[in-house]
């Protein structure tokens, strides 16, 4: 079995401040309010040379007013059926409640080896009042712990790796392709997810911003493994009310940074909005593949044009930027799904594709010398020698004799040809002019 570690209990007795230290980042949102961890959610942590795999969990409740209580009880029973050992986590400070009870109890079926975490352990009275959770009469010993300052945190991990049968990788994701969802809120981006992987990974209603963190799941297609990564929905900064979807709109932008191909999903019914092109365009300036997906579909009208003149005005919108595919899907359906997925991997190769420097001059000289760049204040420009350099994304340099002279209007034709030849759809292309 693999080093899986899972971090449960009930709100706010300070799992996601644990999970951040065991993995070195801020990536799970933390806050006061109780509830704000919904979905399972992932990261890597090392100690003393063994490395896991940590799963943050919502809080378990019964009876609570939180709409999302029987979602996120069902997400912490999968983080639990999936985990070689438990990390119980209770409150010092609260004590002993009715909530770590029961949930004893859910934890005594699991058979899974279980650490009595005692959190908010933050002076020797508080340690002291750790032991009242003997009562609780899991196996084992209970660990005073604070995951705010680290105290008594090594004694928990020592224990802890004593358990892993190996010592694990450093880093499983390396060189995992990652494909991010994004999108504006309630566009049905965790239901692809769902309808990707056939399992409820993440929690969906109808509700804009059930979605907080960003969520790592693992993918295989064309005997390829993938890593989909859903994210919150991003609004308008005006429109943002609170703490908790400020940090997950950040989320979702890191997420966008990480990621190699990212699938732009708009609601059919809406259409492109504004918030659509500043994504596209923010995910264009740091050089990331495209598919952008509408769902819905099946909530529209149609007749034989209807999908072209969408198109149409998505590219109206987007222009000049008219490289990046169109699909038009149903999730609800599982309509068209696949393909969309399909197209991602295509647009994931062009991005990594390499042009042979022989075959870029052969191919786009002729096409220079047939339509030379426009002369400057009577001076001829020649362009010599392509060659494509070593870039995040597709580059290519140009060698001229008068590189400042070359026109916007010609790079574009530049790199039309360049798409012509050799498609990198779905992908930016970067031109770059130097001097020879």
């Amino acid at each position: 079995m693999a080093n899986i570690v899972a971090i449960v209990g009930r709100p706010n007795v300070g799992k996601s401040t644990f999970f951040n230290r065991l993995i070195e980042k801020r990536q799970a949102i933390m806050d006061n309010e109780p509830g704000v961890t919904r979905d399972r959610h992932y990261g890597y942590a090392e100690w003393c040379g063994s490395y896991f795999t940590v799963i943050d969990t919502g809080g378990y409740a019964t009876g609570s007013e939180d709409k999302f209580e029987s979602e996120i009880r069902k997400q912490v029973k999968l983080a639990i059926d999936e985990a070689s050992a438990v990390i119980f986590m209770v409150d010092c400070r609260d004590g002993l409640t009715g909530f770590d009870k029961d949930f004893a109890n859910v934890l005594r079926t699991s058979k899974k080896p279980i650490f009595v975490a005692a959190n908010k352990a933050d002076t020797p009275d508080k340690t002291m009042l750790a032991n009242e959770f003997y009562e609780l009469g899991l196996e084992g010993e209970i660990y005073p712990i604070s995951a705010e300052n680290g105290s008594g945190t090594g004694e928990l991990l020592d224990d802890l790796i004593k358990l892993f049968p190996s010592e694990g990788v450093e880093d499983p994701d390396a060189g995992i392709p990652r494909i991010a969802i994004v999108g504006r809120p309630n566009v049905g981006k965790s239901s692809l997810l769902n309808a990707l992987l056939g399992t409820d990974r993440s929690i969906v209603t109808d509700e804009a911003g059930t979605t907080r963190d960003a969520i790592h799941s693992y993918y295989k297609m064309y005997g390829k493994n993938f890593i989909l990564i859903d994210t919150a929905g991003v609004r308008k900064k005006g429109k943002v009310k609170d703490d908790i979807e400020f940090y997950s709109v950040l989320r979702s932008l890191r997420a966008l940074e990480e990621c190699d191909v990212c699938i732009v999903v708009i609601d059919a019914e809406r259409g492109m909005e504004s918030q659509d092109v500043n994504l596209i365009s923010l995910a264009q300036r740091q050089g990331k593949g495209m598919v952008i997906m509408v769902n819905k579909w099946d909530l529209i009208e149609k007749d034989s044009k209807t999908s072209d003149k969408f198109k149409k005005d998505i590219q109206e919108k987007l222009a000049p930027i008219d490289y990046i595919p169109i699909m038009f899907v149903s999730v609800l359906n599982k309509q068209r799904i696949f393909q969309v997925m399909e197209k991602a991997v295509e647009v994931f190769d062009n991005k990594d594709k390499k042009i042979p420097t022989s075959k870029l001059n052969d191919i786009l000289l002729k096409e220079i010398e047939h339509y030379p760049p426009p002369s400057i204040k009577g001076k001829l420009i020649n362009i010599k020698y392509i060659t494509q350099v070593n870039a995040r994304f597709p580059s290519f340099a140009f060698f001229s004799n008068l590189p400042q002279y070359i026109s916007e209007s010609y790079q574009r034709f530049l790199e039309n040809k360049i798409r012509e030849h050799f498609d990198f759809e779905g992908v930016p292309v970067r031109l770059i002019f130097r001097k020879k």
